[in-house]
């Protein structure tokens, strides 16, 4: 029987677990790269989270902190977050009603792509990284994980489900924080017959943000998708509608 092997953190506000398997799952070499995870992680969360009066985007609201004084991966955030915005025509924007700067809707997917480069480094082991609902897949076997799509009126069913044997799955609505989501076009927040759409592609960075500009698009959620990515979502009756690629691997 092929090892398998768990870790679990609480970072950004939210359950990061990692799953590891493979013959390698029990080794030092997986231990040390999911902890080399979490440590990007958490310095990702001390850097960017607004919750913090001492991160970077904390500072620049209040004020104490100017654009020209940034660190570079402050900088390199807000120039993905602008190209974002112009990928999804605006309905994903960085810049939040009250003039400041919140990259929340991207800097997880980022943080999380970034620091799973550790993981890809031990070739012998399959990695299934979730960041709070949101997934990243590495599976140098080419045996799949199961990604399950969580109900967003009962968080204890899961809806729908997609195999990947890479890249991401993610996932925005209003279930689990209420309506945190404003619509860009109106400085309000969302409203919309969706509780959550789901998008799967190649990168959990992009795939969160279209997931974010696909909720705020409402029933035209789909258009918001990229070459390569594909989408599900759950409307408030419990009924389901996905693009014709979802499901494939």
């Amino acid at each position: 029987m092929e090892s398998r092997r768990s870790w679990v953190e609480h970072i950004m506000g939210l359950p990061i677990s990692v799953l590891a398997r493979g013959d390698g799952a029990d080794s030092g070499r997986a231990d040390a790269a999911v902890r080399d995870v979490f440590a990007e992680l958490t310095e990702a969360d001390r850097v960017f989270s607004p919750y913090k009066a001492g991160s970077a985007v904390s500072l620049l609201a209040r004020g104490e902190l100017t654009w020209d004084r940034v660190d570079p991966v402050v900088r390199e955030v807000a120039e993905r977050c602008a190209v974002a915005r112009e990928s999804t025509d605006g309905l994903f924007d960085a810049d939040v009603p009250g003039g400041t700067w919140d990259p929340s809707g991207l800097v997880k997917g980022w943080a999380v792509e970034q620091a799973g480069e550790r993981l890809r480094e031990v070739v012998d082991v399959d990695w299934c990284l979730n960041a709070g609902g949101d997934v990243l897949v590495v599976c140098p076997s080419g045996e799949p994980f199961t990604v399950g799509i969580q109900d967003p009126r009962d968080p204890g069913r899961v809806v729908a489900s997609v195999p990947r044997i890479g890249g991401a799955v993610a996932t925005s609505g209003t279930a689990a924080r209420g309506p945190h989501l404003y619509d860009p076009r109106t400085g309000q927040s969302v409203a919309s017959r969706w509780l959550s759409v789901s998008v799967s592609g190649p990168s959990l960075e992009c795939a969160d943000v279209l997931a974010t500009a696909a909720f705020v698009a409402g029933d035209d959620w789909p258009k918001m998708l990229l070459a390569g990515y594909e989408g599900l979502g759950v409307l408030a009756d419990g009924n389901l509608s996905a693009t014709a690629g979802w499901g494939r691997l």
